[in-house]
């Protein structure tokens, strides 16, 4: 499978640099740019990318506001300074993906566009946790996760253990050695338990997890 990307960043010369870091892959294919968040979302909507790599900030309208648009549309990573950015928090709950770090090298832009195309959600584990305690300090713009009530309560014993895993911050791999299954079948898990709570993807599954203090 050739994943279908969209850059999205007022800088031509950064679109510029990460085209020519992702055309290097064989398996990922630059399909368009965009200048700002406006553009992104009409692209987006005319390309059906399998990701946007998204900055925050861009004129007209801020990657924030773009991913909320985007749910359904194609899977948002976001590119961020972090420290400095922390409207990433925001993105996030916004429906957005994931997010990689702006010096990231080219190795790590390309296994994280890969990761986000799979369906996968955040780059790194080590970061993820990071970053989910800081939604449990933080108070964000947008509301808390909401979910299906009654697909909660349906939930099996097995993927509310699952979901407190994600809300850990662990990765598949991590938590199939947590709980001694293969990769594969946490997967399904993982899918059943967005399924069943109404969660557009993995991002928002580990907040609501860290929310209700799972």
């Amino acid at each position: 499978m050739v994943a279908r990307v969209l850059l999205a960043d007022d800088h031509a010369a950064v679109r510029a640099g990460l085209r020519m870091l992702l055309d290097s892959a064989d398996d990922i294919e630059v399909v368009g740019e965009a200048a700002d968040g406006v553009e992104a979302v009409e692209r987006a909507r005319e390309l059906r990318p399998d990701v946007v790599v998204m900055d925050i900030r861009m004129p007209r309208k801020d990657g924030i506001a773009a991913a909320a648009e985007l749910r359904g549309v194609a899977d948002v990573l976001v590119l961020t300074s972090y420290g400095d950015d922390a409207n990433v928090f925001d993105a996030l709950r916004a429906g957005a993906s994931g997010f990689l770090l702006k010096d990231a090298d080219a190795e790590t832009l390309v296994e994280a566009v890969r990761t986000i195309a799979r369906g996968d959600g955040l780059i790194s584990p080590a970061v993820t946790r990071g970053l989910i305690a800081e939604f449990a300090r933080s108070r964000p713009a947008y509301a808390p996760i909401a979910v299906d009530g009654a697909g909660l309560a349906n939930l099996t014993p097995r993927e509310t253990e699952v979901l407190a895993l994600i809300g850990e911050g662990m990765s598949n791999a991590e938590i199939a050695g947590e709980l001694g299954m293969a990769e594969a079948t946490v997967k399904s898990h993982v899918t059943r338990v967005l399924a069943k709570l109404g969660l557009a993807n993995r991002v928002q599954a580990a907040i609501f997890a860290r929310e209700q203090g799972r």
